[in-house]
């Protein structure tokens, strides 16, 4: 028999989702033995010391199983947003929380409504419990149309997403956008808002979401500590919410679902604001620098709230990456997203960004 014979119809139509090739392969491959990654919008400072120091401490208790609520975690991040522990859910990274959220609430019989250009894994673990995806266009600016989303609601709309800033394309939904938008949402629909870029946006006028979830709203907070706190590796993020929501999906939460090294290193991470604090002066110098060398270089872009630039090759986009690739600079096509000509390009350290620039401006010269 077929095995494709035994596959739900909704699971045989999605894609594997590509990370691209190992480390290892891509040396032996090209003959290069250090790359830089601009691809997977990773902390270029890597983790905070703390973070590391705890993470060896950790790693003597391996043979132990982690603590099954991340408890000392839970806590820690309800005295930082000023929650109760019962309002925090953690995860295997947002993926995780993702998915947990989706298969605690949504049927076949349901739909959520996303943006154009939403985060994809969205739509992806919707596709894999066979849950209609509604999908409206975004503005002609990039950012999300919080009118148009509000029109899509349904009966049946049980769930909306919304990455705000917005990966790939960076962009935000202001304070009032969002205000307006989440009077005009039924009580029967959870918004669920994944701000995993939150700590990176200069703008004032950022969404004060936090404060509608006090409020008692059906409202997910999703933040990670992939991004700026550098532990993209430990795969670890975390949910606030109100507390019959996170009762709900606990229940099928899997235990010990957080190793015990990531709630470790996640723990010791939030007492280092020094390290988020250069974190972020780095991104920001970063992405001054970045704007005025695509604008020396002829190369539209998007204003980012980001650790991240969508930037218009004018061309295929995949060519222009693969030549960087040959040249030891990994980015991200962004095709996926139907943004053909479209790189999404991480901010680095200053020597990283320099090298970036130098071997964009001859993989253009090459693509002519």
């Amino acid at each position: 028999m077929d095995i494709q014979q035994l596959v739900p119809p909704h699971i045989l139509e999605i894609a594997s989702y590509q990370t691209g090739k190992p480390l290892e392969e891509l040396q032996k491959e090209f003959g290069i033995s250090e790359f830089l990654h601009f691809e997977s919008n990773e902390n270029p400072l890597g983790p905070s010391p703390i973070a590391v120091a705890a993470m060896q401490q950790a790693i003597l208790q391996a043979n132990r199983y982690p603590d099954g609520v991340s408890f000392a975690l839970r806590k820690a991040l309800a005295q930082k947003h000023d929650v109760t522990m019962a309002q925090v859910l953690v995860g295997s990274g947002l993926d995780e929380v993702i998915s947990l959220l989706m298969r605690a609430f949504l049927t076949s019989a349901d739909e959520i409504v996303l943006s154009q250009y939403s985060f994809i894994m969205y739509a992806l673990n919707a596709q894999a419990i066979g849950v209609k995806r509604v999908i409206v266009p975004a503005q002609a600016n990039y950012v999300h149309d919080l009118d148009a989303i509000a029109e899509a609601v349904t009966e049946k709309t049980k769930m909306i997403f919304l990455d705000n800033p917005n990966n790939p394309t960076g962009t935000m939904v202001n304070r009032a956008a969002f205000d307006a938008f989440l009077q005009r949402v039924p009580e029967h629909v959870i918004v669920v808002t994944d701000e995993a870029y939150d700590d990176y946006v200069e703008a004032e006028d950022f969404p004060q979401t936090l404060s509608y979830l006090k409020q008692g709203r059906w409202l997910a907070l999703l933040k990670t500590f992939s991004k700026i706190y550098g532990l993209a590796g430990l795969r670890i993020g975390y949910c606030l919410a109100p507390e019959a929501l996170i009762e709900v999906v606990n229940r099928i939460r899997p235990p010990y679902n957080v190793n015990l090294i990531a709630q470790a290193a996640a723990l010791a991470a939030l007492t280092d604001t020094e390290h988020v604090q250069r974190s972020r002066e780095v991104n920001l110098q970063g992405k001054r620098y970045l704007y005025r060398a695509f604008e020396e270089i002829g190369l539209p872009y998007i204003p980012t709230q980001g650790n991240f630039i969508l930037i218009d090759c004018q061309r295929d986009a995949a060519t222009i990456a693969q030549k960087l690739l040959r040249s030891g600079v990994i980015v991200r096509p962004v095709k996926g997203y139907g943004l053909p000509q479209h790189l999404r390009i991480t901010i680095g350290t200053q020597a990283q960004n320099e090298r970036l620039v130098a071997t964009l401006r001859q993989a253009l010269q090459k693509s002519v």
